[in-house]
C-alpha cells in the first residue's frame, strides 16, 4: 500500500494544531524553549505539528543530544592504539588480542527508579544489555552504581529494596551474571537516587555491527515487543527536575520483559553471525525516533516510516504516541533488499514479532506516514547533527573557596576502636552481600571472582587471559573539589582493576550532576570531566563511551556531584587473578604508597560530623603510575598473595576487609609521626596493601625503591584477632569475628527496622 505523499500539517485526533502550539506555547510541555522552537520553525520553513514538535522536543533534549555536556565531552581523550571504536555507538569497543575485543557502557536510569523503583532500575539493566549485543556482541557481565539516602527513612528503604529486586528480576532470567558494583548511602540522594548500570561483552573483530542506515530502498525492520504508551517522553522527563509532580509521571517509566529480552538478543546475535546486518540500533531513550533518526542521520541518507505497520499492542495510538514510545525490549533493523525473508525466518525462529516499518531513502527527509498521510516531514540533521548546543559559563562556588580553611582536628581525639567500629557499621561501607547475594553472579560458570573483592573478573573460554572490570565513584571528593574528585574516580577505577592482576585499558563513565543551567552546577562538571581528562591520559585510559545524567535535582536542591567510572582491564595470564582478602598466616603485610592522614571527605568525617568539609585527598597521578605499574609487575611474578586498594575509610578499612574472607588476623606494628586517628582512617590516594610470602619482601622493596614507590612493613597475617599497635601503644585489639558481624549486620539491620518499629 502506498502512502499519499501530501504533506499534512496537523495530527490525528485531539491533538493541538500548530497554530495552538505556537498562540498557547505549548512547545513549553515538551521542555523546548522559545529561541529552541523558534529555531524548529526555522529548519521546518513553518510552524511544526504536534508529531514534529514531540520528535523535535526528545531528539534536543540533554538525554539525546547532550546539548549542554557535549562541548566538555570533546575534552575526554578517546582515541588509542586498542580502541576500535569509540563513543557515538551503542558501546565502546577494545581489542584485547586474539581478534578478540571487549564491548562495554555503562548508562543511567535515575528518575524512573525515583518514581518507580523496581522497573525503574529493571528496564535501566535491559536497556544497556540491548546497548551491548546491538554492537554483535554477547553480554557476559553486568555492574551497577547506586546510589540511595540514609536507610533511616522507610520511603528509601523501599526505593532500594525494590530496586535491587529490579536488577536482580532482570539480570538473573536474561542469564548474564552480575559480578560487582557499589553502593553508596547519603541524605544527598534521598529524593533523586542513582542507578548506573553497566555491561560488559565479548566480539570478534568480524562480528562488529553498527548502528547505521544504509543502501537507498533497503528495508528498515521493526523486532521484538510491540509497541504501547509506556515511556512516552521518557528523554524529556530524564532531562528535568524531580518534583512533587514527578510521581504522576509514573506513565513515563517502562514496563521490561526479559523473556522477551533474552530471546531479542539470541535472534540479533544469530543474524549477526549469519552477516544479515547492514545496521542495527536498539530503541532505548525516545523509542523508535532516536533509534531511526540517528540511523538516518549517520548514514547520509533519508527514511520514510510506515507507523500503520509498527506492531502496537494498543488501540488507537496516535504517530505522536507511536514515535515517542518507549517501549523494551525493540531493536530496528537494516538489511539489504530482498533478505527480508532470512530476517524472518530467524526471527520466527525466537517467535519475535517483526515487520518492515521503513525504507532508507536518498536525500535527507525523514518522513513518516500514518493512515496514508504524511504525518511528519523532517530534515534528519536537523535532528541530530543539528541540535542546539548551549556553552554556558561555570562559576565557582564559595563553598569550594571557604574549603582551604577547613580543619579536622575534632575528629583526632576519637578512640580508633570505636572509629573502626562505626565506620564498618556505616552501610555505605558495610558489607553489600544483602545486594549481591540477590545477583546470580555464577550463571555461565565464566566468574573467577565474585562480588566482594576490588574487581570482579570474567575468565575467556577457550582462553588463558580473563578481563578484570570494576565501578568506582567518590561523591564526597567531588563535593569538595571536582577536579580532584573527578581525577580520582578513574585512579582508583584503574587501581581496582590493577589489584585483581589486570592492565587498565579503557573507561565508560556515567556523570550525574544537578542542573547545568546553574552557573556552580556547570562549574562542577566542567571541572570534574577535566579531572577524568587528565587521569585517563596519564594512565593511558581513552573514555570509549558513556551517559550523561543531568537535572538530578528535588525541589531545586542538587545531588552531590557524582561522575562514576567503569573501568575494564585484561588479565593476561589466569595465574595473575588476584584478590583482597588475606591468604595465610605468615604473610609479611607491605603498605605502598604515602600516608598523609587526609580526612577532607572521609567516611570518618562524614559519620562522626554528619557532613564533609576541607579538601579531598591530593593526587600525584605520576605517583599513581608508578604504584600501579609496581603492583602489577609483583601480581605477574607471582610475589604477592593478595593486594588490596586503599580508598574509603583508610587503612584501618583495608586491613579488616582483607582479614574478613578467610578470618585471618593482623598483627601490625608501626611507628609514624602521624597521629592515630589520620594515620589509620585518613583516605590518602595510591595506596595498595599487599600480603606476601617473608621470601618475596626483599624483591618487592626492591621493586618499589626501583619505582620511587614509598613502602612501609606493618606487621603480618597472623591470629584471629585484628591487633594494632602505633608508636609502642596498642590502640586497636578486636576479634577479626566480632569486627565482621558488626560489618555484615549493618545494611540487613537497616532493612529491618521497618519490621521492629
Amino acid at each position: 500500500m502506498q502512502p499519499n505523499q501530501k504533506s499534512k500539517e496537523t495530527t490525528m485526533g485531539m491533538e493541538p494544531t500548530p497554530e495552538e502550539i505556537r498562540d498557547r506555547q505549548l512547545f513549553s510541555e515538551l521542555g523546548l524553549t522559545p529561541s529552541e522552537y523558534q529555531q524548529v520553525q526555522h529548519h521546518l520553513g513553518r510552524l511544526p505539528n504536534w508529531t514534529e514538535l514531540g520528535i523535535y522536543s526528545v531528539m534536543w533534549s540533554e538525554h539525546c543530544s547532550y546539548k549542554n555536556s557535549k562541548p566538555l565531552l570533546k575534552r575526554l581523550p578517546t582515541d588509542g592504539p586498542r580502541v576500535l571504536q569509540g563513543p557515538g555507538e551503542g558501546a565502546g569497543v577494545i581489542d584485547i588480542g586474539d581478534g578478540q575485543a571487549v564491548v562495554f557502557k555503562i548508562e543511567s536510569h535515575n528518575h524512573p527508579t525515583a518514581v518507580e523503583p523496581f522497573q525503574g532500575a529493571a528496564t535501566g539493566v535491559g536497556g544497556i544489555i540491548r546497548d551491548v549485543f546491538s554492537m554483535g556482541a554477547r553480554p557476559v557481565a553486568l555492574l551497577n552504581s547506586l546510589r540511595f539516602g540514609p536507610l533511616e527513612s522507610p520511603r528509601v528503604r523501599y526505593l532500594f529494596e525494590q530496586a535491587v529486586a529490579g536488577i536482580a528480576h532482570y539480570g538473573n532470567i536474561v542469564g548474564i551474571p552480575t559480578v560487582g558494583g557499589e553502593v553508596e548511602f547519603d541524605a544527598t540522594y534521598e529524593g533523586n537516587p542513582l542507578v548506573n548500570a553497566m555491561c560488559v561483552g565479548i566480539i570478534d573483530h568480524e562480528d562488529l555491527q553498527q548502528g547505521v542506515a544504509k543502501g537507498i530502498g533497503n528495508p528498515v525492520i521493526y523486532v521484538g515487543a510491540s509497541t504501547g504508551r509506556d515511556g512516552i517522553h521518557g528523554a524529556t522527563f530524564a532531562s528535568e527536575e524531580l518534583s512533587d509532580a514527578s510521581e504522576e509521571k509514573r506513565p513515563s517509566v517502562q514496563a521490561g520483559d526479559p523473556f522477551m529480552e533474552k530471546l531479542l538478543m539470541e535472534a540479533c546475535l544469530e543474524l549477526v553471525q549469519k552477516e544479515i546486518l547492514l545496521g542495527i540500533q536498539d530503541m532505548g531513550a525516545a523509542g523508535l525516533t532516536c533509534s531511526s533518526a540517528e540511523m538516518t542521520a549517520k548514514g547520509g541518507v533519508g527514511l520514510d516510516l510506515y507507523l500503520d505497520d509498527v506492531p502496537q499492542r494498543e488501540v488507537g495510538m496516535t504517530p505522536y504516541e507511536i514515535m515517542l514510545s518507549e517501549s523494551q525490549e525493540r531493536m530496528l533493523l537494516v538489511v539489504a533488499e530482498g533478505r527480508e525473508a532470512e530476517v524472518k525466518e530467524v526471527l520466527d525462529k525466537w517467535e519475535l514479532p517483526s515487520a518492515v516499518v521503513g525504507r532508507v531513502t536518498e536525500g535527507n527527509r525523514y518522513r513518516i506516514f500514518h493512515h496514508r498521510e504524511c504525518v511528519a516531514d523532517m530534515p534528519v540533521n536537523t535532528l541530530v547533527d543539528d541540535a542546539p548546543i548551549n556553552y554556558r559559563q561555570g562559576e565557582e562556588p564559595s563553598s569550594y573557596r571557604d574549603g582551604t580553611t577547613a580543619s579536622h582536628q575534632d575528629l583526632h581525639h576519637l578512640d580508633a576502636t570505636d572509629a573502626l567500629q562505626q565506620v564498618l557499621r556505616a552501610p555505605s561501607l558495610a558489607s553489600k552481600r544483602w545486594v549481591y547475594q540477590q545477583y546470580d553472579s555464577m550463571v555461565r560458570t565464566s566468574t573467577a571472582v565474585r562480588p566482594g573483592s576490588d574487581a570482579a573478573v570474567i575468565v575467556l573460554d577457550g582462553f588463558d587471559k580473563a578481563l578484570a572490570m570494576s565501578v568506582d565513584g567518590n561523591s564526597r571528593y567531588v563535593k569538595l573539589d571536582p577536579w580532584v574528585g573527578g581525577a580520582s574516580a578513574v585512579a582508583e577505577a584503574a587501581r581496582n582493576v590493577v589489584c585483581a592482576g589486570a592492565r587498565p585499558l579503557a573507561i565508560t563513565d556515567c556523570l550525574n550532576f544537578g542542573n547545568p543551567e546553574k552557573p556552580e552546577v556547570f562549574w562542577q562538571l566542567e571541572n570534574a570531566i577535566d579531572g577524568m581528562g587528565e587521569a585517563c591520559r596519564q594512565l593511558a585510559t581513552p573514555v570509549v563511551g558513556g551517559n550523561v545524567s543531568l537535572y538530578n535535582e528535588t525541589k531545586g536542591v542538587a545531588i552531590h556531584p557524582t561522575p562514576v567510572v567503569g573501568m575494564v582491564g585484561l588479565v593476561e595470564s589466569q595465574e595473575h587473578i588476584t584478590t583482597q582478602s588475606f591468604k595465610q598466616a605468615g604473610d609479611v603485610l607491605l603498605l605502598l604508597g604515602s600516608n598523609r592522614g587526609e580526612l577532607g571527605g572521609s567516611e570518618l568525617q562524614q559519620q562522626v560530623l554528619g557532613s564533609i568539609s576541607g579538601r579531598p585527598p591530593v593526587l600525584d597521578l605520576e605517583a599513581e603510575k608508578a604504584l600501579q605499574s609496581t603492583v602489577l609487575h609483583l601480581i605477574q611474578t607471582k610475589t604477592v598473595s593478595s593486594a588490596h586498594d586503599l580508598s574509603t575509610g583508610g587503612l584501618a578499612v583495608a586491613l579488616a576487609e582483607a582479614a574478613f574472607a578467610n578470618a585471618l588476623g593482623v598483627h601490625m606494628d608501626v611507628k609514624t609521626d602521624l597521629e592515630t586517628i589520620p594515620y589509620l582512617f585518613g583516605e590518602s590516594q595510591s595506596r595498595v596493601l599487599l600480603s606476601l610470602p617473608k621470601e618475596s619482601v626483599a624483591k618487592a622493596i626492591s621493586m618499589a625503591d626501583e619505582k620511587g614507590v614509598p613502602w612501609c612493613q606493618l606487621g603480618e597475617v597472623r591470629g584471629d584477632r585484628l591487633s594494632i599497635t602505633i608508636n609502642g601503644s596498642e590502640v586497636i585489639s578486636q576479634p577479626v569475628s566480632r569486627l565482621q558481624t558488626i560489618w555484615e549486620e549493618a545494611i540487613p539491620c537497616a532493612m529491618n527496622a521497618s519490621l521492629t518499629n
